[in-house]
């Protein structure tokens, strides 16, 4: 078989596994229990920059954890966009109780962030206060400098840079000592990353002191720079080309409708970039191993959970897009959730829907700590152990604020890559549901149209259409998880 009928395999099994219902495979403890028994587990979150759902096949170690553990196949971030996302992902706060919505300037980035408080109180604070070793690694947020902001209240180890997308030459805040690495090989960001938590691990474990960790990589994110010795991964590799690649949907919002079809040199371009992707995150792949080697060395893994997720997903090609994000279809919100631990069932997949705000509160409730009460997600500890809550929440929401025209932004959309105005969506395990600033909708039912192609937002009954309304606006407004989850 050749190397890309087995990745196509691959592919066709990680779909499968994300889109099955939860299967009834066994657990490593009690049903019902929100750890290993007579202890605090450990922490290990991956978080990685725009990764989409479809580089999965390219990351064993989280198929690995996947088959360990559980995946969330309806799970949401509260707006495809780096800082939104983060700000949601330490606070477990929509953007509308966060106040960040974009990357940078009066409502966005780490300025905002900081300047409101909102670092103030996030799943470290409330970690550190149980009694963990934190630490947190490579990438922060949007606007945040090295050699000019310090140590955020509630981590124990900091090792975070500022702008370092491309890998190499940046500057790393140690502690509140900046160090500059350069271009040797040693000097890869990821690397870097994964040699302190390796050494994080030994020093935590032999202290006999549960800890956290989070790994935010900027790998995947442009310019996809893969480690040297991946450069050459996967020759001829070519971006997927499923129904929505280079269609429009119909009825399609403003910003999208004028989009011509894509060009040769357009396609070439998006192949290689998909190459360079899937180049790049087999250094997060590699990451993922040597942490679990530390945890085996220190005698801590099966104390452990890992969770593996990303801050947006990213189109490339779809809705004749060329690569970016920010958008409301699944390309760009829904992104893999995948963790594995004792006490998480094996091999199962939840189909309820879940969404960044989420981890904290269940970071919280697996470290024995109080969730503050103005947090809008809730704990994902019982659907980890293969229970299903009486009440949760049926559709998640993203904010969105656009167009994006910050020349300062990493993220900036290039000409073709979409820009969408500022809109709120809903999403449920069966449609997406849009409104634009403008007054346009858009609403895919994604029970019989799973690629978004069909907009039949005119076509709704009008009772259907309000219900909608009402709820996307109760979800807009919403404080604490009680209120957010009706």
């Amino acid at each position: 078989m050749s190397q890309r009928a087995r990745l196509l395999l691959t592919a066709a099994l990680v779909v499968a596994l994300a889109s099955t219902a939860a299967c009834t495979a066994g657990s490593s403890a009690a049903p019902g229990s929100a750890g290993p028994p007579g202890g605090k587990p450990n922490l290990v979150l991956v978080l990685t920059d725009d990764l989409s759902t479809n580089l999965l096949p390219y990351l064993p170690h989280v198929q690995d954890l996947a088959k360990t553990g559980t995946s969330f196949a309806n799970y949401t971030v509260t707006d495809s966009l780096c800082c939104p996302s983060r700000s949601s992902l330490f606070t477990g706060m929509m953007p509308h109780d966060t106040g960040v919505f974009t990357n940078g300037g009066q409502d966005g980035g780490y300025g905002v962030f900081h300047g409101r408080g909102d670092d103030k109180s996030t799943y470290a604070t409330s970690l550190q206060q149980a009694g963990y070793r934190t630490a947190m690694m490579g990438k922060y947020l949007n606007g945040y400098q090295p050699k000019t902001d310090g140590v955020p209240p509630g981590w124990n180890e900091w090792d975070v840079a500022g702008n370092g997308y491309g890998e190499f030459n940046y500057d790393l805040n140690e502690n509140g000592t900046v160090k500059h690495y350069g271009k040797k090989p040693e000097d890869y960001l990821v690397d870097v990353m994964a040699g302190k938590a390796a050494q994080f691990v030994s020093g935590s474990a032999a202290a006999h002191t549960p800890f956290a960790i989070e790994l935010a990589t900027f790998a995947p994110h442009g310019p996809y720079t893969p480690a040297p010795r991946d450069a050459d991964a996967f020759p001829g590799l070519t971006a997927p080309r499923g129904p929505a690649f280079d269609t429009l949907p119909s009825a399609a919002p403003s910003w999208l409708a004028s989009r011509t079809p894509l060009t040769d040199a357009e396609k070439q371009s998006i192949d290689k970039d998909f190459r360079k992707r899937a180049q790049a995150v087999q250094s997060v792949d590699k990451m993922i191993g040597t942490v679990e080697d530390a945890l085996d060395k220190a005698g801590v893994r099966g104390n452990t959970d890992l969770v593996f997720t990303s801050d947006n997903g990213y189109h490339m090609g779809e809705y004749r897009l060329t690569p970016g994000k920010q958008t409301a279809f699944d390309t760009d919100v829904h992104v893999p959730l995948v963790v594995s631990g004792p006490g998480v069932k094996s091999g199962a997949t939840v189909s309820q829907p879940a969404e960044n705000v989420d981890l904290r509160p269940t970071f919280e409730a697996l470290a024995g700590a109080a969730t503050p009460a103005e947090v809008d997600g809730e704990s994902l500890v019982p659907l980890l152990n293969g229970t299903s809550p009486p009440a949760w929440r049926t559709v998640g929401l993203v904010e969105h604020h656009g167009p994006d025209f910050d020349q300062a932004d990493p993220d900036k959309p290039t000409k073709h890559s979409g820009n969408p105005s500022t809109y709120e969506a809903i999403r449920s395990t069966t449609y997406t549901y849009v409104e634009y600033k403008d007054g346009t909708k858009e609403y895919y039912d994604r029970s019989t149209d799973p690629q978004e192609l069909h907009n039949t937002a005119a076509q709704l009954p009008a009772d259907k259409a309000q219900q909608l309304h009402d709820t996307l606006q109760a979800m807009i407004s919403c404080h604490g998880a009680t209120a957010c989850r009706h």
